[in-house]
């Protein structure tokens, strides 16, 4: 039996899936949270290949006492709270909604991790849409870089960041935080920018659709996969000292490129299908982010895996894949 025992919020999400892979294949006992969703068909698509070797749970980042009283039937050495509201432009739609989950709900699990006996090591999912507009003066953001936020899902990911360093100062627990920058793969949802472009593209390809409809086309972004960041998430909680790292590949791309690679694997034209709504624009846009991973390269060991071409071309072999079936 394993000593190792992850308990992950979010387990059914993108990274959550590939977290939960690589822990079993390192011999974790795993276990996660679910929310009640009543259509239970796609609640847990991501992760019912292992259901098998995982525990699952339903509770609420909402939700305090189910929260405490899971954790403590679980005894977890390992949390990683992956659990968010995660789409930025939504959250200005909904920004209480938002804020309850994204800040009030890392705040609720280092409650119940500081009146724990016991060591447990806490990994809170940060973001680069902290830093907001602000970049040091080569054009890149680090641990050190002011963050200003545009954003309320911004806003709230930065008080989980802050209440994160909080508890492991004042109360002196493992409490690490990822400031991960964007990161893709064929789990990621098609309301999400990259799969939308990537989905929409191979519709356009099969006769399925004829235009795809988008934002701002001019904002740059740092694609990872998100295999690849999993990984850096175990190694942040491997480390002997908790801290703050960011986890990026150090490429910016806009989002005209992405769909100029996209389009073209497809023998198409972007220019001759795409259109701009403002519906799709952010009150306040954030148009440009960009990683130094130089510290956990340095320090853990971690780089990317996965060319952004190699991301790119597994994300349209999954769509193509099912689409064709239709």
């Amino acid at each position: 039996m394993t000593n190792r025992i992850a308990f992950i919020t979010g387990i059914s999400g993108q990274d959550g899936s590939y977290l939960t892979e690589y822990l079993l294949k390192n011999n974790y006992e795993v276990h996660g949270i679910v929310r009640r969703n009543s259509v239970a068909e796609h609640q847990e698509s991501r992760i019912d290949h292992l259901a098998p070797y995982i525990n699952i749970y339903y509770s609420d980042m909402l939700d305090s006492n189910s929260l405490r009283n899971t954790i403590d039937k679980v005894s977890p050495t390992e949390i990683y709270n992956l659990a968010a509201q995660s789409h930025v432009r939504i959250s200005s739609e909904i920004p209480e909604f938002t804020t309850q989950i994204n800040a009030i709900g890392p705040l609720r699990i280092l409650e119940i991790i500081k009146s724990l006996r016991g060591d447990v090591k806490f990994y809170q999912a940060s973001s680069s849409e902290m830093f907001g507009k602000s970049v040091d003066s080569d054009n890149y953001q680090r641990e050190s870089t002011k963050m200003i936020p545009v954003s309320p899902y911004g806003c709230a990911k930065l008080f989980g960041y802050n209440i994160t360093r909080h508890y492991r100062e004042a109360y002196n627990l493992f409490a690490a935080n990822g400031i991960l920058f964007n990161h893709e793969s064929p789990r990621r949802a098609s309301n999400f920018v990259t799969s939308k472009i990537i989905k929409t593209a191979v519709q356009i390809k099969l006769k399925q659709a004829s235009k795809l409809t988008l934002g701002n086309l001019d904002s740059q972004r740092d694609w990872g996969h998100s295999r690849d960041y999993v990984k850096a998430m175990v190694k942040i909680l491997e480390h002997d000292v908790p801290d703050d790292w960011v986890v990026a590949t150090g490429q910016t791309r806009s989002i005209r490129q992405l769909l100029e690679l996209v389009f073209s694997r497809l023998d198409l034209n972007y220019q001759d299908y795409v259109i701009q709504d403002p519906k799709f624009m952010r009150p306040e846009e954030l148009q440009y982010l960009r990683g130094d991973a130089t510290k956990i390269k340095t320090e853990l060991g971690w780089k990317p895996e996965t060319t952004f071409e190699d991301m790119i071309d597994e994300m349209l072999e999954f769509w193509l894949s099912n689409l064709r079936k239709i």
